[in-house]
């Protein structure tokens, strides 16, 4: 079976933050930073060449494929700053309401800026999808162990 491409590597999330051009989007990266270490306890770290993540997650699906995945994270993409939320948007509907200017996609969460958004609601949304995470995190390890 083919490996994920996007694995967790050992190069600086500062260095790939202060490559970003755009000072605006790089300040709000490194933001995003503080934001998700102080939500999920975890250190950032670089998951392919563009996503920084903070924990981490195995997960196995019933046709069999298996890999690791991070548990939170983002990345700044040409159009928008992309947040990752494995634990996807249900558990965080209330709080989207709240967020101001920003559009979801499957377990993805996609701002402009910070500047766009609620950063208090943002730090919410960000704590309860980590929880949320962590629940799912547990119920696939679970699921995983059995097979």
């Amino acid at each position: 079976m083919a490996e994920n491409k996007t694995q967790p590597t050992k190069n600086s999330v500062a260095a790939f933050l202060n490559k970003i051009k755009d000072t605006q989007v790089r300040d709000d990266c490194f933001a995003l930073v503080d934001i998700m270490r102080t939500a999920t306890k975890f250190e950032p770290v670089m998951w392919g060449s563009a996503i920084v993540g903070f924990g981490m997650y195995h997960y196995v699906y019933d046709s069999g494929r298996e890999g690791d995945s991070i548990i939170i994270g983002f990345s700044p993409r040409k159009q928008n700053i992309t947040i990752y939320m494995m634990g996807g948007m249900s558990a965080v509907g209330s709080e989207l309401t709240k967020l101001g200017k920003h559009k979801v996609g499957g377990g993805c969460l996609y701002i402009q800026s910070l500047s766009d958004v609620n950063e208090a609601v943002l730090k919410k949304i960000m704590t309860k999808a980590f929880a949320e995470s962590k629940k799912k995190k547990a119920m696939m390890e679970k699921k995983a162990k059995k097979k």
